[in-house]
């Protein structure tokens, strides 16, 4: 008996916690060892009281998912635990027009090791370094436009 409270318990508190750390790993088992506790119960106890327990994780798990997701969120703590805002950033390839760029001056915003932040004509452009490490303000060529960065060297 000792056993199957124990597993329900672990279960329950495992289910609770799949909230705080995302992945699943942790709501998983905590099912797998509802389900076991509810084995357990039908083997030792009887057919009745393996219903009971099937019955009582169906309810335990349910009330745990309705202070997960309806009461939590109101919370100040939920309100660490969940999004509340969308993310609208996207990532964009370079237009076609970024080949014309090729043997055009530029200069270095960031340093470039080797990825970093070049300006052209007035526009920053990602840029990545042909050759190590490039310092910041130094006066680039632009030799090569792949779909999401121009690829520099330094001017000689």
């Amino acid at each position: 008996m000792t056993l199957i409270i124990f597993l329900f318990a672990l279960g329950i508190f495992l289910l609770a916690a799949e909230v705080m750390v995302p992945g699943g790993i942790l709501g998983l088992a905590g099912g797998f060892l509802l389900f076991t506790g509810c084995v357990a119960s039908f083997v030792k106890l009887g057919p009745i009281e393996g219903l009971i327990a099937i019955a009582g994780s169906l309810v335990a798990a349910g009330v745990i998912f309705y202070i997960q997701f309806k009461i939590l969120p109101k919370t100040r703590l939920g309100k660490r635990f969940f999004l509340n805002r969308e993310i609208s950033g996207t990532s964009t390839a370079l237009k076609d027009d970024a080949r014309d760029l090729i043997g055009k001056t530029a200069q270095s915003v960031t340093v470039l090791s080797p990825s970093g932040y070049i300006t052209v004509g007035g526009k920053r452009y990602e840029a990545r370094s042909q050759s190590g490490q490039i310092p910041s303000n130094t006066e680039l060529v632009i030799v090569e436009a792949n779909h999401f960065q121009l690829i520099v060297r330094t001017k000689q």
